[in-house]
């Protein structure tokens, strides 16, 4: 049983993560600005723990006060109509916010959800190098990038930290519990498509923070 702080616990995925967690037995703190929004997770949220704060994944006091004394903090974080580079922000505050913790006991590990742009196409250039992206969906692909590059010049021996990339089609469905893994290339099936549920990408979410198994790393999931 891990304690996890997830941010973003009122969107699309991130509501998803928190279900998943619950449904494992896992400790969850719900850190959201609004707890009002925050669905509840219903009767088949299964034996876990939910707890919920208030507090803004962008403000390092808030985060820093949040995810003292857990094992794995979890950013679902998504700037939505708002400002991308907000990305970059809440990569930054999670980050300072768990070396702000000092020395006393093992520090939590962080575990954030990137986006596709940065990974590469089957035997051609990154996502976002594709032609026709729109505009707002290519400045998000950037910050997600941005924020990447800050994740990568953070030594894992100071913050264990891992990014979990979705694939090119990320939408609501059936729960499997099953998917492949990838690393810097979408996972791509015998048709070429790249996709996966909200609900299956959970899985692969809650999984890591299970298994610890990319630490210092960004891996991606597909069916």
């Amino acid at each position: 049983m891990k304690k996890i702080a997830l941010f973003g616990a009122t969107g699309t995925v991130g509501s998803r993560v928190l279900l998943e967690a619950l449904r494992r037995g896992h400790e969850v703190t719900a850190v959201v600005r609004d707890p009002a929004r925050l669905p509840d997770p219903g009767s088949g949220s299964g034996a876990g723990a939910l707890v919920v704060v208030r507090g803004d994944v962008l403000d390092p006091v808030s985060v820093a006060a949040a995810v003292a004394g857990h094992d794995v903090v979890v950013s679902a974080f998504g700037p939505g109509r708002g400002d991308p580079t907000d990305l970059v922000t809440a990569a930054r505050a999670l980050i300072g916010a768990v070396r702000s913790l000092g020395t006393d006991g093992p520090a939590p590990r962080v575990v954030v959800v990137g986006g596709a742009g940065t990974l590469r196409t089957p035997g051609g250039p990154l996502v976002l190098d594709e032609a026709g992206v729109p505009a707002a969906v290519l400045a998000l692909m950037h910050a997600h990038g941005a924020a990447l590059d800050f994740l990568r010049g953070v030594p894992v021996e100071q913050v264990r930290w891992t990014c979990l990339s979705p694939p090119a089609h990320l939408a609501p469905g059936k729960r499997t519990g099953t998917y492949r893994l990838g690393s810097d290339d979408l996972v791509v099936d015998e048709e070429g498509r790249s996709r996966i549920s909200v609900e299956d990408f959970a899985v692969a979410l809650v999984d890591e923070v299970e298994r610890d198994a990319h630490a210092g790393r960004r891996f991606t999931v597909a069916h």
